[in-house]
């Protein structure tokens, strides 16, 4: 041991220094720095992003173009299946016109001096005429009343149908243009204006009873 107390050794007294790395810090100016070229790894990773970029792209591209036409599509069905209704509802409401112009009036009417001549509605009601021991005739059209309502001869009645169009005579007078012959595929009427049977586009609807 020295005289000063210490241990002997190499006499330093220096601290234990910090460890020291080799090699050296660059920093780059952003103005002046050239980019390094992209490896080739790099390189393929871009290719195929942008080659997925380019297919994703491509596949919206056939989804719009494929909804458009969808909507094209539905579009024209849409207008040719309008134009078709609209134009058959304006053919209908056009024969419907035409048959209420041209409808006729079924009239109870009996045959008087060669004419047809308009009678009481009731004469040709067969509910009524059965209430007063009459009867119809269902095959001929032709309703029979007792004499004390209009005999002798035993009264006869019948529906007569006026020309079309025309209106309906009132009791007593002739049917002018009129027939005991029903008309077929036209519209005919009631004087109250009720349908009984309904005409148009060759089809012959019978609604209510009444006549030959």
């Amino acid at each position: 041991m020295s005289d000063d107390g210490r241990p002997p050794g190499n006499g330093s007294s220096e601290e234990p220094r910090e460890p020291r790395f080799s090699g050296r810090i660059h920093f780059q100016d952003p103005e002046t720095a050239v980019p390094r070229n992209p490896s080739l790894a790099e390189r393929r990773a871009r290719i195929a992003a942008e080659k997925r970029r380019q297919e994703q792209e491509r596949q919206r591209r056939e989804a719009a173009e494929r909804k458009s036409r969808i909507r094209r599509r539905v579009m024209i069905g849409s207008g040719g299946t309008v134009g078709v209704v609209a134009l058959v509802a304006a053919m209908y409401s056009a024969v419907e016109y035409s048959n209420e112009s041209n409808a006729v009036t079924q009239v109870c009417a009996k045959e008087q001096d060669g004419q047809i001549v308009a009678q009481d509605e009731r004469y040709c009601d067969e509910d009524y005429v059965n209430s007063q021991g009459g009867y119809v005739d269902h095959h001929n059209g032709v309703v029979f009343l007792p004499l004390f309502l209009g005999g002798p001869p035993v009264p006869q009645y019948r529906y007569a149908y006026t020309a079309p169009g025309a209106a309906p005579p009132p009791v007593g007078r002739a049917v002018g243009g009129g027939t005991v012959n029903r008309p077929a595929d036209t519209t005919i009427k009631t004087k109250s204006g009720a349908v009984v049977q309904r005409g148009g586009f060759g089809i012959n609807s019978k609604v209510g009873g009444g006549g030959s």
